[in-house]
C-alpha cells in the first residue's frame, strides 16, 4: 500500500496531467481519484477541493519560478545578461513542470474569478515586474531600444517562452541552454539578416487603415 505522502504526490502527479490537458474547469475529482486509483471520498482525505490541488501544483511551481529569478536579479549583471538567464531560467521550470506551466498559462481567467488564488495574481504580477524591471534598465542604459513599449516587449517574449512547451522537446537536436540563446539572440539582435528597410510615412498610414478596416 502507498505511503501518505507518496499517494499525495500521485494524486498531485494525476490532476496536473488532467488539469493541463483538459482545463481545471472541465477536470472532476472522480476524474483525478479515478487516475490515482482510489475513490473519489479518499481523495478528500489528501485534499479538501479540487481547487486545494490547483493551489498545491502551482505553489510549487511557482516558488520555483521565484527562487530561480531572485539567483538571476542578485550580483552585477548586465541588462542582456539578465534577459537570457530569465529566459532560461522560465524554460528550465517550463521542463521540470510541463503541466503546470500549460495551467498557469490557459487558467489565468479561472484563477483570477477564485479569491483563494489571490496569491497566485500577486505571484504573476512579481514575475511580470521582474522582466520589466529587466528591460526598463536595459532601455535606461542604452543597451535596449527606448521606441517599443517595454509591455509589448515582455508579453512578446513571455509568449515566445512559455508557450514554447507545446513544440520544444528538451532532449532533442535543440537543448534548454540553446534555445534560451536563440530565444534571446532573436529578441535582441532581430532574424533578419540585412537592415530593414523603413516604411515611408504615407504606406505605414495605408498599411495602419487596412489592419483596423477604416
Amino acid at each position: 500500500m502507498a505511503e501518505p505522502q507518496d499517494r499525495r504526490n500521485l494524486i498531485i502527479s494525476c490532476a496536473a496531467e488532467l488539469f493541463a490537458r483538459k482545463g481545471v474547469g472541465a477536470t472532476t475529482v472522480r476524474e483525478i481519484a479515478d487516475a490515482v486509483g482510489i475513490l473519489s471520498g479518499s481523495l478528500y482525505h489528501h485534499f479538501e477541493s479540487k481547487d486545494a490541488i490547483v493551489d498545491e501544483v502551482l505553489g510549487y511551481y511557482l516558488d520555483n519560478i521565484k527562487k530561480r529569478y531572485a539567483e538571476v536579479m542578485a550580483g552585477e549583471k548586465s541588462p542582456a545578461e539578465r534577459l537570457h538567464e530569465l529566459v532560461y531560467a522560465s524554460l528550465v521550470v517550463a521542463e521540470e513542470c510541463p503541466h503546470a506551466t500549460v495551467i498557469y498559462q490557459n487558467e489565468l481567467h479561472y484563477l483570477r474569478e477564485q479569491p483563494r488564488f489571490r496569491h497566485v495574481q500577486l505571484a504573476a504580477a512579481d514575475i511580470q515586474q521582474t522582466w520589466l524591471q529587466v528591460i526598463n534598465e536595459g532601455v535606461r542604459d542604452g543597451s535596449f531600444r527606448d521606441n517599443i513599449e517595454p509591455r509589448v516587449f515582455y508579453r512578446s517574449i513571455r509568449d515566445a517562452v512559455w508557450l514554447s512547451t507545446r513544440w520544444h522537446r528538451p532532449k532533442g537536436p535543440n537543448p534548454t541552454e540553446r534555445l534560451a540563446e536563440d530565444v534571446t539572440s532573436i529578441f535582441l539582435d532581430g532574424f533578419s539578416a540585412k537592415p530593414r528597410p523603413a516604411i515611408p510615412p504615407a504606406a505605414r498610414r495605408h498599411r495602419d487603415r487596412s489592419a483596423t478596416g477604416c
